[in-house]
């Protein structure tokens, strides 16, 4: 009997330390490929020059998208910016912070992109702070007197995303 007892307890006690990915441990992530968030996949897939040459048409909808990622939010996995493999159209992909985390190794892999395609427009301060701000992420720092705001720097069209799969490249 006593032996039973000191067994349901170690159990009970081994089984209440199993390891939980902290947002630290999944953004350095050794290997990326998989999915991320809930992916329907059923949308049909959207180009990104459909979505660059008439934006106002996609403004508010589910869209569905395929590209590389170029670069990963460093502080917390929060955001992919993904590149068409064809033309130089750029995408930043926003996610729910912790909701999902991108893992650095992230980088480099293709990547098929669910989520609803959205535009921000920034006032000059605004951008500058923006831009600010996307410097911190990477250690980095700005001074606000010495950035220049060009009217690209206005608007940002991105996805907030829903569900994210990863290729390898």
């Amino acid at each position: 009997m006593f032996k039973t007892k000191v067994l349901l307890i170690t159990l009970f006690i081994i089984s209440g330390c199993t390891k939980v990915d902290s947002e630290d441990n999944l953004l350095n992530k050794k290997n990326p490929v998989g999915e991320y968030g809930e992916l329907k996949k059923e949308s049909q897939l959207s180009t990104f020059q459909e979505l660059f040459k008439m934006p106002q048409n996609f403004i508010g909808k589910e869209v569905s998208l395929k590209g590389m990622i170029t670069e990963v939010c460093p502080m917390r996995g929060c955001w992919i910016n993904v590149k068409d493999e064809v033309n130089d159209f750029q995408i930043r992909v926003k996610v729910t912070d912790g909701k999902i985390v991108f893992p650095l190794s992230g980088v480099g892999n293709r990547v098929l992109v669910e989520g609803e395609f959205s535009k921000l427009n920034f006032s000059e301060d605004q951008a500058k702070q923006w831009k600010i701000h996307l410097a911190q992420e990477k250690g980095e720092t700005l001074n606000p007197d010495s950035i220049i705001i060009k009217d690209s720097d206005l608007v940002e069209y991105r996805i907030i995303g829903k569900g994210v799969e990863i290729y390898p490249s």
